[in-house]
């Protein structure tokens, strides 16, 4: 399966490297966009949620990786939370 990495940028300025077992990030994320919080989190949620599956459909099991992803995003989105304004950018994408 090919995987990815994607750069975001936090609402603090912080830049932060992700994976995904799957290209399927770039059918929810797209390089240069800013995301509303809530948006970005779900919009991660259900891309890294599909990777995981494909990944169990072709191996017999969920993509570890991709679900310790999506925990280390919703953590991270929590201490931004009580912003309403906040945002998440999309950097880029490295294949």
């Amino acid at each position: 399966m090919p995987e990815m990495r994607f750069t975001i940028r936090w609402p603090d300025g912080a830049l932060e490297s992700c994976y995904s077992p799957s290209l399927v990030i770039k059918d929810y994320l797209t390089p240069g966009e800013i995301y509303a919080l809530a948006d970005f989190l779900r919009r991660s949620r259900e891309a890294l949620t599909i990777a995981s599956a494909r990944v169990e459909a072709r191996y017999g099991f969920p993509c570890s990786r991709a679900m310790g992803q999506l925990a280390r995003l919703e953590q991270a989105g929590q201490a931004y939370a009580t912003h309403p304004d906040a945002r998440v950018a999309v950097e880029a994408f490295a294949e």
